[in-house]
Formats: structure tokens, sequence, C-alpha cells
């Protein structure tokens, strides 16, 4: 399986911030972790708060803990409260289950990271997130 490249997390990143800034999102956080939930890469405009990056990085790591787009996780979370408050405690914190966590994928569909983007609304975060995955080349699966 071909691995997320730190050229490829760069220009998500990039590309990310470029679609937020065409869309006239609030100052955006954004994260690119591997798929072993590294951090590969990251940026902060200036102006967004200070938990955007904490909550990007949620974001992402919950999607890629789970296996499917924060999206998807927010409709289960409201679905079971119960088990997302256990599932909560055994991330330690890491996990945001809104809109804005995005699975990647290679070609083949085999998961290579995630991006989280927190600093708009959640459905703002999503699309600038499919905008930096479809400007570096892999594919992204929001969890529809």
């Amino acid at each position: 399986m071909p691995r997320l490249t730190l050229a490829q997390a760069t220009r998500i990143v990039e590309a990310a911030l470029a679609h937020g800034r065409q869309t006239r999102c609030a100052p955006l956080a954004v994260a690119v972790l591997d798929e072993g939930g590294h951090l590969k890469a990251f940026a902060r405009e200036d102006g967004a708060g200070i938990l955007r990056p904490r909550s990007a990085i949620a974001k992402a790591w919950g999607a890629l803990g789970m296996g499917l787009g924060s999206r998807a996780l927010a409709r289960r979370a409201a679905d079971n409260p119960a088990f997302f408050g256990a599932l909560y405690a055994a991330a330690e914190g890491r996990l945001v289950p809104a809109a804005g966590g995005v699975l990647i994928t290679d070609t083949a569909g085999e998961v290579v990271g995630a991006v989280g983007i927190s600093g708009d609304t959640s459905d703002r975060d999503e699309a600038c997130a499919l905008a930096g995955i479809a400007g570096a080349g892999p594919h992204g699966e929001p969890g529809s």
C-alpha cells in the first residue's frame, strides 16, 4: 500500500487553506495524519482559535481510529451517546464527532491517513478538507 508522503500531506494543507481563503472561511487549523495516527503536516492560520489545532487533530484522529469520516461519527454519536461517551474517554479526548475529519484513501481504496480541519462551520471545514485532498491527488472519504 502506498504511504502518504510528506509532500502530499503538505499539498493537502496548502490546498485546504487556499480553498478556505477562496470561500472566505474563518481562520482554519488543518492537520494531516498518516495511517498510524501520527501528525504528518499541520498549519494554523493567524487568528484561528486556541482550541482549533486540537479540534482539527481530534477530527482526523477519530475518523482514522473508527475507520469512517467524522460526519458519520457525528450521526452515530447522536444515535448512541453512551457509547460515544465511553469512546471519547478511551480516546483520551482525541475524538470530535463533527464533520471536518476526512479519511484519505489511495487509488485502491486503502486508508493512508486522515485530514481534520477546524475553524469554520463543520460543513465548511469538511469542504476544505475534501478540496485539500483533491488538490494533492489521493481520494477523500467524508463518511457521508
